[in-house]
């Protein structure tokens, strides 16, 4: 199986306490803009994406205090959660990272706020959590139903 590269970094997350309040900081300060904040109720969070250059920040506000999210908020603070890079086709990735021996939360694709998407574990990436999220039109798209966005 052939190894090609990510497309881009498609965003980078951080945990924040409040959305809004995070706004302040990275929409009217830094002068990111506003793409969207959506309530991801299977995650228990609610997230933003603000657009910088082709990639995009993503803030992450847990609204369950039992959640992955709220416990790393708890033991970590505010900060950086996670990585996300654009593959051609997440499925033949997903097949390839786990023979070659990283460990994957997510074995196959799944719905994402922006895509199909799949999660490493940090344990097989340097203490880093990555986040695999398939380009627009990719054949995982199709097979969770989902439609790419129009441009």
């Amino acid at each position: 199986m052939s190894v090609l590269p990510p497309g881009r970094i498609h965003h980078m997350a951080l945990v924040v306490r409040s959305i809004d309040a995070s706004l302040v900081l990275w929409r009217d300060f830094l002068g990111l803009r506003l793409e969207t904040i959506m309530d991801i109720p299977s995650d228990r969070v609610r997230i933003a994406f603000l657009g910088v250059g082709e990639s995009k920040v993503e803030l992450v506000e847990p609204t369950d205090d039992t959640t992955g999210v709220a416990r790393f908020l708890a033991s970590k603070g505010e900060g950086f959660h996670h990585v996300c890079l654009e593959v051609s086709n997440l499925s033949e990735e997903l097949t390839r990272l786990g023979i070659e021996g990283l460990e994957l939360i997510d074995s196959a694709p799944r719905r994402g706020a922006e895509g199909p998407v799949a999660f490493l574990h940090p344990r097989s990436c340097g203490g880093v959590l990555v986040e695999l999220i398939e380009a627009p039109g990719g054949p995982s798209w199709s097979a969770l139903g989902m439609k790419p966005p129009t441009s």
